[in-house]
């Protein structure tokens, strides 16, 4: 069984006087990806800053291996956290073996040179981040999936428990975020390094995170598995917007269009799901066709696909194509 690495108790955070959100509580075992979710304004960056030290938290606890966060030195608290952050961290110059050396830095003393079994660190690091043809090239040469795997190779070679990043696939396009995703993932799994990123990619966290800590407008926190979070239907009240629906069954939003009319469709299949949503993109149901229909579609399937068209019981023409179709047929529905 899996200790807890992390616990957050009763914790309530903001700045100052003003309240971000309260009554957070959760743990984080070893071992395990973890992705914080939550709409924009709900405290997740906040979150993430309160449980690094970074900034005071306004009452509650945060406790890393049974210690107070809030009690421990930055040296201390820098081998036990690992942070990487949003903000884009310039570093004039750094090559790619030189930032991860970085990472070693609350191991070397105040001149910061890297002895034999740091350099091993910072090589195997790199490494398993997937980058050691680029360890000589500088970070200004790097794409931008490139980098963020710098900056995690940096936190990788820091060797703490526990690694918290806020937003790492903000900025990325899709397969930059799969990749970034799934090394995290394979740290957390070779490593038992406990891993905790603020994220918007909910399709990515469902597919690939241990678990899930969904923070709600002014908390509290929703945790557990992906599958059980989608049991308990978590997702519709967290992420409920007008227009905008979550669907359990495949994980994913759905975009809720007004309908004006209906249209007989007789098949079934890919091609009917993707006839369903061009017809609702345009304000059309799709309904089964009954036998009192006289208008309808068929999806036709003999060695090639085509849409046959009927109107008023009459057969009036067939396409190939789903665009084309809809020219054909919008003007009957209207």
């Amino acid at each position: 069984m899996k200790s807890n690495l992390l616990q957050v108790k009763d914790l309530a955070i903001g700045y100052g006087s003003k309240l971000v959100a309260d009554k957070l509580s959760a743990n984080i075992p070893s071992g395990e990806l973890i992705c914080l979710l939550g709409s924009n304004g709900t405290g997740k960056s906040t979150l993430i800053r309160s449980i690094c030290g970074f900034q005071p938290i306004l009452s509650g606890s945060v406790l890393l291996n049974q210690l107070e966060v809030k009690n421990l030195g930055t040296r201390e608290l820098s081998k036990l956290i690992a942070v990487v952050l949003t903000d884009r961290v310039v570093v004039p110059n750094a090559t790619v073996e030189e930032l991860v050396g970085y990472g070693r830095s609350p191991y070397t003393g105040m001149l910061g040179r890297l002895n034999v079994a740091d350099k091993i660190i910072v090589q195997n690091a790199i490494s398993e981040c997937g980058i050691a043809h680029k360890k000589d090239s500088p970070l200004s040469s790097l794409s931008d999936g490139e980098r963020q795997k710098a900056f995690i190779a940096k936190a990788l070679a820091q060797d703490t428990p526990l690694i918290i990043l806020d937003e790492p696939t903000a900025f990325l396009d899709l397969s930059a975020r799969v990749e970034i995703m799934q090394l995290l993932r394979n740290i957390a799994n070779s490593s038992g390094k406990s891993i905790l990123m603020s994220t918007h990619d909910l399709d990515l966290a469902l597919q690939l995170s241990d678990r899930l800590w969904l923070l709600q407008q002014g908390g509290p926190l929703l945790t557990g598995s992906p599958e059980d979070l989608l049991l308990q239907n978590a997702f519709q009240s967290m992420f409920k917007h007008k227009g905008i629906e979550f669907d359990n069954k495949t994980g994913l939003f759905t975009v809720k269009h007004s309908q004006h009319s209906e249209m007989a469709v007789k098949g079934h299949g890919f091609e009917y799901v993707l006839l369903r949503r061009a017809f609702a993109r345009n304000g059309v149901k799709t309904i089964s066709k009954k036998e009192e229909d006289s208008t309808w579609l068929e999806v036709c399937k003999n060695g090639s696909v085509h849409f046959k068209f009927y109107r008023e019981g009459t057969y009036v023409g067939q396409e190939d194509s789903i665009e084309d179709l809809l020219k054909l047929t919008l003007k009957s529905v209207q």
